[in-house]
């Protein structure tokens, strides 16, 4: 019986891997395996996502928690070492761009396990990204790349992956939408207005750094004079305004801040959003998939797609340019944009099928 290994860490990992987990099982004859790295292990952060999502308890929850890059990707390393010799998977799927991608990919190359990258080839081209470096270090220990546009397909190739090993299967963030979307209700937020923006920071770029958080958070205050700013905040976030006036709820005015949501609560404040300013890169996906106008505050994006055909308008550090666009979509000025080819809730399926053909081949080559 071939072994399936997956290895999801921080809440995008989750969304990814659901639909792929499912998928495989309908193929009895696998036998899967879901190790949980503890990248984010706080519950609102973790445990919330897979209680909704309807993922299992991970077999092995290898709780590394916080630290630098360096300690966390070391520790992933040492504990996913030892899983993977107890559980001997015939493949490793890795998910996404985090630090527990590049950890689990490299201890599973180095004993000679198959990689499967699932949303492999994105590039933002910026390596003062973490995330960056992740993505391009695991293409380049992969075995088999599952990309979510075509724009992943031609990066790969550039980089001198053969053809026969990139398979353009969607977007499995797209699939558990798909899935969940008529569960996903406003949520009951006290304050909530009828109209209102939707807002996400969590790269260091904004929040690390005082006087750009202070920017944001002056426009932020310009754009609820029109339109009520919702603004579920992430951890570091919260910490960091904790130094500014905007760290006691008496200077909120008509920003609506608020504790870190799940998945189906936020999900539903972004389907009924006016708009999304946001500085996630799975966000520019959801968004664009719901037809929301996007304003991404980034000077460039792994995920294209969405600036091409779909929603998302990229911002940069401009805030100015982020206020003005907000009254052009507040006009209706903006293009309403279309979904990317195979964003249909269906990329888990293409994904299983695709391992299990290679599996099959693997085995028939074994044998002979």
């Amino acid at each position: 019986m071939p072994t399936i290994l997956h290895v999801v860490g921080a809440r995008p990992n989750f969304m990814k891997a659901a639909p792929v987990y499912f998928a495989f099982r309908e193929h009895p004859s696998v036998r899967q395996v879901l190790v949980h790295t503890g990248q984010h292990y706080d519950r609102k952060m973790s445990d919330v996502f897979f209680d909704e999502l309807g993922l299992p308890e991970p077999d092995h929850n290898l709780g590394v928690g916080s630290g630098s890059h360096a300690v966390q990707t070391a520790e992933i390393m040492v504990r996913f070492e030892q899983v993977v010799r107890k559980e001997n998977p015939d493949v490793v799927i890795v998910y996404g761009d985090v630090n527990s991608t590049i950890a689990a990919a490299m201890v599973a190359a180095k004993l000679g396990i198959r990689v499967a990258h699932v949303e492999a080839g994105l590039r933002s081209r910026d390596l003062t990204m973490p995330e960056e470096i992740n993505r391009i270090l695991t293409d380049r220990i992969t075995d088999w790349f599952f990309t979510p546009s075509s724009d992943g397909d031609d990066n790969l190739r550039a980089e001198g992956v053969a053809a026969d090993r990139i398979f353009m299967v969607g977007n499995c963030m797209i699939d558990t939408l798909v899935r969940l979307l008529d569960r996903a209700k406003r949520p009951a937020l006290p304050g909530l207005a009828e109209r209102y923006a939707l807002v996400t920071l969590h790269r260091p770029s904004n929040v690390d750094e005082p006087v750009m958080l202070t920017k944001i958070m002056k426009a932020l205050e310009n754009i609820s004079t029109d339109l009520q700013v919702v603004f579920p905040i992430h951890p570091r976030t919260r910490q960091r305004l904790g130094g500014t006036r905007w760290g006691s709820p008496d200077a909120w005015g008509r920003l609506l801040l608020c504790e870190p949501l799940g998945y189906l609560d936020f999900l539903g404040l972004q389907k009924n959003a006016q708009l999304v300013l946001t500085d996630s890169g799975g966000i520019q996906e959801e968004t664009t998939f719901l037809r929301i106008p996007c304003l991404t505050l980034r000077e460039n994006t792994e995920r294209p797609v969405t600036c091409e055909i779909g929603t998302n308008q990229l911002i940069g550090r401009d805030m100015d340019r982020a206020q003005h666009e907000v009254g052009r979509i507040l006009r209706g000025e903006t293009r309403r944009g279309e979904v990317p080819p195979l964003w249909d809730g269906k990329s888990g399926e293409r994904i299983a099928q695709i391992l299990m053909e290679k599996l099959v081949g693997l085995e028939c080559a074994a044998g002979n």
